[in-house]
């Protein structure tokens, strides 16, 4: 093999794309995995609830609080389990800390097999200490 002497005005004509392509795919894998473990770290701890279906649900924005009635009747404030009595107080504190103009806003999640009289003690105990924002959280059903 003989080396060219003098100046080369072709310059690169082919550019080798393959390492690329790895690099990219090695990337995206990476972005992929952390991603998931981020996700799973950020979660909030899930309370396993059956819920009804509703064809009229919608997602409500922002940082309500997070009410579950699992199917053994436990209470769960935010993921944390608590009494009654704890969360008569809880929603207190919450309804004084309101920034001024915002209403308090809460999420009521019960499994489908409570009673309807738990459900609707709670949604009370939350409107009568001043969370005028209740909504119910369920399943979106297929509607045919």
């Amino acid at each position: 093999m003989a080396a060219k002497l003098g100046s080369n005005d072709e310059g690169i004509t082919d550019i080798n794309v393959t390492p690329l392509v790895d690099i990219m795919l090695v990337l995206l894998i990476i972005f992929m995995l952390t991603s998931e473990t981020v996700s799973r770290k950020v979660k909030k701890p899930t309370i396993d609830v059956d819920l009804p279906t509703a064809a009229s649900g919608q997602d409500k924005p922002g940082e309500p609080l997070a009410v579950v009635i699992a199917k053994d009747g436990k209470l769960y404030l935010n993921g944390k389990v608590i009494e009654e009595l704890a969360l008569r107080e809880a929603v207190k504190v919450r309804v004084a800390s309101q920034p001024k103009g915002k209403k308090a806003e809460a999420v009521v999640s019960a499994d489908k097999r409570v009673s309807h009289g738990a459900v609707v003690r709670v949604i009370d105990t939350m409107r009568v200490l001043g969370v005028e924002n209740v909504a119910i959280n369920t399943k979106e059903q297929e509607i045919e």
